[in-house]
This record gives C-alpha cells, sequence and structure tokens, in this order.
C-alpha cells in the first residue's frame, strides 16, 4: 500500500486518532474521522504522488489501526470537484471514491472522504463531541459559536453529510484563513492544522473552549425540576424493577425481528427521566447523524412513575407500544419516495423508563449497548443546548433522509451474514468446566450472548472471559438448588442481554454408591442439584420466555443412566431419570408458548469432566475395575461405534437441537453415548 519512506504519516495518524477516541468527551465510539495528507510512492512509475490517509468506513476512533484507514489519490479526489454534478446526485460521488484509491486503498472509503480531501490543510479531524453538538443543535447556534469562538471557530449551516459538506467546508476555510475549525450545524465540529500535533490541538481547543462556555454561561436545571414521585429507585428495587421489565420489552422491540438487550442506569439517564421536561425533550430525538442512525427517529418514553404497579406498568408500556408503532410507520410514509428502502422495522431502539432506566436493543449486545451509550450523548447534548439556548436538532424529514439514505442501505447490505444464533442469549448452569463449558464456547462460536452459571464464581467468570467481553458472555455465580440464587441468575441474564431464550440445565454432580451405602443425605444433594434444581431454573426461566412471547429453548443434560440401568449408581440415575421425564413433562406444559423442551443423553463424558474429576470418576473405575486413566478408553470399547464421548460432542447436539433447522421437535431425547444398545430408547 505505502512504502517506507512514507510510513510514519499513517502512524501517527493512526497515534492521533487513538488519543481523540479513548475520550468520550471528543467523540462517540464509532464516531468521527481524522486524516493526513503526504506524499507517497507510485510503484508503477518510481514517482512521488500526493496521497489521503483517512478512517475508513464503520471504523473506531478509540481501536483505530493502521489496516483502518482508506488510502487514496488527493490528485485524483481534487479532479472528482472538476466533474462534481451537483448537490442532487452527490449521492454517485462516494463510487467513484474507489477511482481515486491508492494501490488496494485499505478500508472502505467513507461519505466523509470529500471533507477531508477536499479542505485545504496537510491534517483534518472530524469529531462528535457533546459540548461541539450542544452548540451545533442549539436554536441560536451561529450567534453562540460566535460569542464562543470569536472568529477562530465559523458556522455551517445543516447539510447531510456529502460531498457537497465538503465543498462547503473547503469554501468556508479558504474565506476564514484565521480559523482553525467550524461547528457544523446539528452535526458535530471539524478543526484541521499544519501538522499532526497542531490539528490535535485545535481539536481539543474547540472542545474544551465549548465545554468551558456552557458551563460558564448555562443556567441551571436545564431539564426543569425534580417531578415528584419520578426520582429514581433505590439500587436494589431498581435493578428488580428492570429485570422484571426487561424480558417484556424485549419482546415489544421484536416485534419486526429478535433483538439484544442493554440496561442502563448511570446518573445521568435516572437524573434526565426525573426532571420535569424530560417527555418534550425526548420526543424532540436526536440530531447527530451518527447518534441518530442508531437511536431511531425518537425514543419510547414510560409515563407513569417507578412506583407504580407492575401489572399497570406493563399494560401501560404495551399501549405505548402500538402508538409508537403506528407514528414510526406514519414518519415513514409521510417521508418515503418511490426509490426509498423499504422500512426496516417500527419498534423503538431507545425505551426510557423513570425511576428505573433505560434499556437500548440492537441486532448484537455491543449494537445495544452503543445505542444506549449514544443516548447518554443525546442526554449531554441536550443539557448542553437547554442550558444556553433551545434544543433544535434537524427535522424529521432531515432525519429519514439519513435513516433510509441509500448509501446506509448499501452498507448494511454489506454486512455478514448473522450466524445461526444470532440474537439468542443462552443461559448454561454448570458452565465452569467440562460439558457445560464446552456448551458454553459452541453457543457463542454460533453467534449466542452466554450466561455461564456456576457454583464456583471464578471458574464461571474464567469461561466467560475465554470465550469474550462482556457483549459475548459473563460469568455468574449460582446455586441451582437456592431458589433465590436462581431467581438472581435470571436476573443477571435479563439486566445483561434484555432476556432469557435458551437455557441448558447442565449443572449436576454424581455420588456412585451401592444401595446400602447410600446415604439420606447423598440421595438428597443428588436430586436437589439435579432434579430439584433443573426445575427451579426451568421454572424461572419458564417465567421470562413467557413474558418475552419468542418462544425459546430449554435443553435438559440428562444421561445414558436416565434409560439404562446400571450398578452402585441409585441416587444419581434417579435423578436423571427425573430429569429425563421433567423435558417430557414440560414439552408438553409449555408448548403452547413456543417453548421447546427437548434433552441429551451423554455416556461416559471423562475428559475436562469437572464431576469425574471430583471423585466420580475412581468411583466408576473401582466398579468396573480398571485404571482412571484408563476410564474414557474403557467406555469407548462398550459402544457400538467404539468412540470415546468428549464434552464437545454433547456441545454439538445441543447446538443442532437449537439451531433452527429442528423447529418442530420438542420432547426428545438425542443419545450422544457412541451407540450403547441397552440405552436404546423405546
Amino acid at each position: 500500500m505505502t512504502t517506507d519512506h512514507d510510513s510514519a504519516t499513517p502512524a501517527r495518524l493512526v497515534d492521533r486518532s487513538r488519543r481523540l477516541g479513548a475520550d468520550p468527551r471528543n467523540t462517540n465510539y464509532g464516531g468521527g474521522n481524522t486524516s493526513a495528507k503526504g506524499p507517497g510512492r507510485d510503484p508503477v512509475t518510481g514517482q512521488d504522488v500526493p496521497l489521503l490517509w483517512v478512517k475508513g468506513s464503520g471504523g473506531d476512533l478509540g481501536t483505530l489501526t493502521e489496516p483502518g484507514l482508506a488510502v487514496l489519490r488527493l490528485d485524483r479526489l481534487h479532479a472528482l470537484a472538476q466533474t462534481y454534478p451537483g448537490v442532487e446526485r452527490e449521492d454517485e460521488m462516494v463510487a467513484a471514491f474507489d477511482y481515486c484509491l491508492h494501490g488496494r486503498g485499505g478500508a472502505a472509503p467513507s461519505i466523509d472522504t470529500a471533507m477531508h480531501g477536499l479542505v485545504d490543510a496537510p491534517h483534518v479531524d472530524h469529531l462528535h463531541p457533546d459540548s461541539g453538538i450542544a452548540l451545533a443543535t442549539a436554536a441560536d447556534g451561529p450567534e453562540l459559536t460566535r460569542r464562543c469562538f470569536g472568529d477562530r471557530v465559523v458556522w455551517v449551516p445543516w447539510r447531510r453529510p456529502g460531498f457537497q459538506l465538503g465543498v462547503d467546508i473547503a469554501a468556508v476555510r479558504r474565506a476564514n484563513p484565521q480559523a482553525i475549525g467550524v461547528i457544523l450545524g446539528g452535526h458535530g465540529i471539524t478543526a484541521w492544522g499544519d501538522t499532526s500535533d497542531e490539528c490535535e490541538a485545535n481539536s481539543l481547543e474547540i472542545i474544551r473552549v465549548a465545554e468551558k462556555f456552557l458551563a460558564e454561561h448555562g443556567r441551571p436545571e436545564p431539564f426543569g425540576p425534580v417531578r415528584d414521585g419520578y426520582q429514581p429507585l433505590p439500587v436494589e428495587q431498581r435493578h428488580q424493577r428492570a429485570g422484571e421489565l426487561a424480558p417484556l420489552l424485549r419482546g415489544l422491540a421484536s416485534t419486526d425481528k429478535p433483538q439484544v438487550g442493554h440496561y442502563t442506569d448511570t446518573d445521568t439517564v435516572l437524573d434526565f427521566l426525573a426532571r420535569e421536561r424530560h417527555p418534550q425533550l425526548a420526543a424532540l430525538g436526536t440530531s447527530c447523524p451518527d447518534h441518530f442512525l442508531r437511536t431511531k427517529v425518537r425514543p419510547m418514553v414510560l409515563d407513569l412513575p417507578p412506583t407504580a404497579p407492575l401489572e399497570q406498568t406493563a399494560a401501560r408500556l404495551r399501549e405505548l407500544h402500538t402508538a409508537y408503532r403506528a407514528d414510526y410507520t406514519r414518519y415513514y410514509d409521510e417521508h418515503a419516495e418511490p426509490g426509498s428502502p423499504t422500512m426496516r422495522g417500527a419498534d423503538p431502539a431507545v425505551v426510557l423508563v423513570p425511576g428505573v432506566g433505560m434499556f437500548t436493543f440492537g441486532a448484537t449486545k455491543q449494537t445495544a449497548r452503543v445505542a444506549g451509550e449514544y443516548y447518554v450523548n443525546a442526554i449531554n447534548v441536550m443539557r448542553g443546548a437547554e442550558a444556553v439556548s433551545r434544543y433544535a436538532p434537524i427535522d424529521e424529514r432531515e432525519k429519514f433522509r439519513i435513516e433510509y439514505w441509500a448509501l446506509e442501505e448499501a452498507k448494511l447490505a454489506r454486512l455478514p451474514k448473522p450466524k445461526p444464533l444470532a440474537t439468542r442469549i443462552a443461559l448454561v448452569t454448570g458452565g465452569g468446566s467440562g460439558i457445560g463449558r464446552a456448551i458454553a464456547h459452541r453457543l457463542a462460536a454460533e453467534g449466542a450472548c452466554v450466561v455461564v452459571a456456576d457454583r464456583d464464581a471464578d471458574a464461571a467468570q474464567r469461561v466467560a472471559a475465554e470465550i469474550g467481553g462482556t457483549d459475548v458472555a459473563i460469568g455468574v455465580h449460582a446455586d441451582v438448588t437456592d431458589a433465590a440464587a436462581v431467581r438472581d441468575l435470571v436476573r443477571s441474564a435479563c439486566l445483561a442481554f434484555g432476556g432469557v431464550d435458551l437455557v441448558v440445565n447442565n449443572a449436576g454432580l454424581s455420588i456412585s454408591k451401592p444401595l446400602l451405602d447410600t446415604t439420606e443425605a447423598d440421595w438428597d444433594l443428588q436430586h436437589d442439584v439435579m432434579a430439584k434444581g433443573s426445575f427451579l431454573v426451568a421454572k424461572e426461566a419458564a417465567r421470562v420466555l413467557i413474558a418475552q412471547g419468542m418462544g425459546g429453548d430449554l435443553v435438559y443434560i440428562a444421561s445414558k443412566n436416565s434409560v439404562f440401568a446400571g450398578p452402585n449408581n441409585v441416587a444419581y440415575s434417579a435423578a436423571k431419570a427425573a430429569q429425563a421425564h421433567q423435558v417430557r413433562l414440560l414439552a408438553a406444559e409449555l408448548g403452547a408458548h413456543g417453548i421447546r423442551v427437548n434433552g441429551v443423553n451423554p455416556d461416559g463424558v471423562v475428559r475436562g469432566s469437572g464431576i469425574f474429576a471430583g471423585g466420580w470418576g475412581a468411583q466408576r473405575a473401582a466398579v468396573y475395575g480398571v485404571a482412571e486413566s484408563e476410564l474414557g478408553a474403557y467406555y469407548a470399547k462398550r459402544t457400538l461405534l467404539g468412540r470415546e464421548v468428549l464434552p464437545e460432542h454433547v456441545a454439538n447436539a445441543v447446538f443442532v437441537l437449537t439451531a433452527g433447522e429442528l423447529s418442530h421437535t420438542t420432547g426428545l431425547h438425542i443419545p450422544v453415548d457412541a451407540g450403547v444398545a441397552a440405552a436404546f430408547l423405546r
């Protein structure tokens, strides 16, 4: 792409970008872009040519790497300005960027590429700081910009991002040689400099001066006084109510397509929702294109205090959801043109519940979380604008032009096909080792968000960390024999991801003793963990599954021993038989809710098993008269296929049962035993 003599320019650009992106006061996740211009070697002619390095489409400044830069020939980009057909056809210019790429060109150029290339400065930053957007969305933004910066920063009226905006800013730069940057109406800021350090310093000057101006000139309580009865609930009550509401809200937000949820109860959100003016401000929606694309035209806002009865709150949320969908359909119908993309969905991306917090939704946990972060940015913007003026975001028509932009639709079309378990939230008990660990890894690899539950909290958290960050998996301590602990476990899943779709009852232990040596305590412990534990988990999970109204899966990891009678194993095998019959009973009961209940019957999973490592292996080896180290091979020899069963084989069965191909199967037990004729199902 480039040669050694020009490598310092993109390296410095990446360093600057990461510094700017690391501070949320400067820009939001995935928002903004930076650029640098410099010479590069044309490998064909051997001559230096002018190049532009600019953050590519879809990247994030805080985590930018050099492969995330688009690299273009600056002379060819400037030549586009001579053939630019005008604002009515400016979308055509994005395809023309491909003809300006240097070599393979690196990342895909973003819509803001023209702004970076046409502005006559070696280094350019375009950012979305809350303080800058507050001025950009104030009703008297031009005057406030003049008061705040003098002639050092210039106001540019709102224009949708694109080639024409680049032309406009380039003209402002030429006409105002004293200026270090601009405030883009309704949008954000752009700054420039002769060096990378100067450009960064100019960006930070605009942001910090705007922050100081808002602090010094803003009036107190711009959102109005606290409304009586709308104060935040105490933390425990707040999280209890959030856990109760999350499945209902996720089900509503998934009316058109399944969504993953995220819950936020920061002081910023709770204070906004406690204030008298939050309903009318929230109705205005967000303004910055990056904010708006992730939060939709406006949030759905509950108009009841947090102390309202749960039944009343739930009923009102359903009414508001119906009204939201009707209003969104009106918004689409009113602004759609013959060539507009079809409506993508009428459900809210942001739901605000006074006293409780904010629920956000998206196709992934990260998307849902980032939508929440953007709405926090929007609250900060509204606070700043209202403190010194009146919040006046771009109008609905402009919002629609961005949301249903053909270029945005093309970007969505380039996204990879979702994995089979995308948007599904899995809860795996006994997930800290062995079969549970393998199941958690497999479900996450197939696209699910996973709650790894285990009575060994360290093991649960270790497995979750193996899988990835908290956008993919969390580890939770849980004793499945304790009803309160199980309720807390399911609530943790709801607070983390919005609900539950797929529950794997895998937690277990085994005590191998002859009948006469089996104590009452042995029997009780065995049944408490597996028979009772599975019942408690299924019961709490069913509450959530029914509240969501999205169907779901319960999978029991039973055993070959649930149907096969072996010696010295009465407590374990009886508990497994109880689990196996729970599958049949719950399949019959929950089918009306679209909830499928199935089981997996493994045999002799020795490798990686917490049960076998905890003494069960030594006990069973003694029963069969073999060395413990040979137990896996012993089990394999007695099967029809002659193969050892591994945790991953059980995980494969769970995936097959839940991935969609067996959508009409419930009440089934799948043997994963390499063929044990005595355990054939009849």
